[in-house]
């Protein structure tokens, strides 16, 4: 009967680690030999795997639940939770603008990659319109208007229209400096290759400049995030001295006005010193 019981907890475990057909051919592997059989990775290499799945696929806004509820369970309070969904819509459009400004700041890079792969098309002898295909198309200067602009050029319509057009996308703005670049040298037979080098130094020069303001500018964005998480220092040192701060936090009257209090006092506060920032790199 032990033998049998036995069996039977060695191929359910199998067939929960590893699939039904596993389980099969390490029973039989177990009633012939009664030797020890391979298991595969041992379990908390196969629980960091699974971790590591979790993460990839949770996203920023997802770590917030997960802290509410670990401060839930700690606190014996379900109003923790509560705040941690609730600041889940927060975090998810931290995190669309945070996605927004790197594809604004790619797109640019790409239009001053396209000014000058284009540029050295025009000294190579090539057309215009054969010189936009080829920049274009190795570049990505265009993004979602590159099937219109290279239309354009490449039948002989409204190219600076286009790219004026074109220049609407987040982060392409520099594509209005091409028309223009484009449309002088048509009417007026101006070089294209010199002045497409202009306008790639200035872009190039309006970038660094951006890039360094946002150095400078980093020391402060990182002092107002290290002042914001003070409290929480304050709470882990609260409770490192035995005072059960969430207790009163959570489950007291006075506790629960200053927790209304001073998270109102936080958001504002961290708001406004973003916004000084973010002003400062606008201007």
């Amino acid at each position: 009967m032990s033998v049998g019981t036995a069996m039977a907890c060695a191929g359910a475990a199998a067939w929960l680690t590893g699939g039904w057909d596993s389980s099969a051919r390490r029973a039989r592997l177990l009633c012939a030999g009664g030797g020890v059989v391979a298991t595969g990775p041992p379990s908390w290499e196969r629980a960091l795997v699974g971790w590591r799945r979790v993460r990839g696929r949770m996203r920023g806004e997802g770590w917030s639940v997960v802290a509410g509820l670990v401060i839930a369970l700690l606190g014996a309070s379900v109003l923790p939770l509560l705040l941690g969904a609730a600041g889940v819509p927060l975090l998810r459009r931290v995190r669309r603008v945070a996605q927004a400004r790197h594809e604004r700041e790619r797109r640019g890079d790409a239009v001053i990659a396209l000014c000058g792969a284009l540029a050295g098309e025009v000294r190579a002898g090539r057309q215009p319109g054969e010189a936009l295909l080829r920049a274009a198309r190795d570049s990505g200067g265009l993004g979602e208007a590159q099937a219109v602009v290279l239309a354009a050029a490449k039948f002989g319509g409204d190219v600076p229209g286009a790219l004026t057009d074109a220049a609407r996308q987040s982060g392409a703005d520099g594509l209005v400096g091409l028309a223009a670049c484009w449309r002088v040298a048509v009417d007026r037979g101006a070089g294209l290759a010199a002045g497409l080098d202009r306008l790639e130094g200035a872009l190039r020069a309006e970038r660094d400049q951006r890039a360094d303001l946002r150095a400078q500018l980093a020391g402060s964005r990182s002092t107002a995030v290290m002042l914001a998480g003070l409290p929480v220092l304050g709470l882990l040192l609260g409770t490192a001295l035995g005072a059960d701060p969430l207790h009163v936090l959570l489950h007291t009257g006075p506790g629960l006005g200053c927790l209304l209090i001073g998270g109102v006092l936080e958001g504002v506060g961290l708001w406004w010193a973003l916004r000084i920032v973010r002003g400062a790199e606008a201007a």
